[in-house]
């Protein structure tokens, strides 16, 4: 008789808790980002354009590793499937172009 395997670490389902304070549940509006990259990083800033304004305000910025960038695109592009099932194909082709953006300090 043979005895069970013990899971391998990879195979053990890790369960944990994320908690998120009022502030920053309330999230941040933004309708432009940009994408910057190092060897290391990738750089997410995401920016709010008001109408008609020829600047806008970095809202909230994200550094990640390469590694987490590939898995947050996978799910994005997981999610964004779901919502055209649900709600049909976004037209991007109906879209104006984004500003092409200078960042100021």
């Amino acid at each position: 008789m043979s005895e069970p395997t013990k899971p391998t670490p990879q195979s053990q389902e890790i369960q944990f808790r994320i908690e998120i304070d009022e502030q920053t549940a309330q999230g941040a509006y933004s309708n432009l980002a940009i994408v910057n990259h190092s060897p290391t990083e990738f750089v997410l800033d995401f920016i709010f354009m008001q109408p008609q304004q020829p600047k806008g305000k970095i809202r909230s910025r994200v550094i990640t590793s390469p590694l987490h960038f590939k898995r947050l695109i996978a799910a994005m592009q997981e999610n964004l499937a779901r919502y055209e099932k649900n709600f049909g194909v976004i037209d991007v082709d109906k879209l104006p172009e984004p500003p092409k953006p200078s960042i100021m300090n």
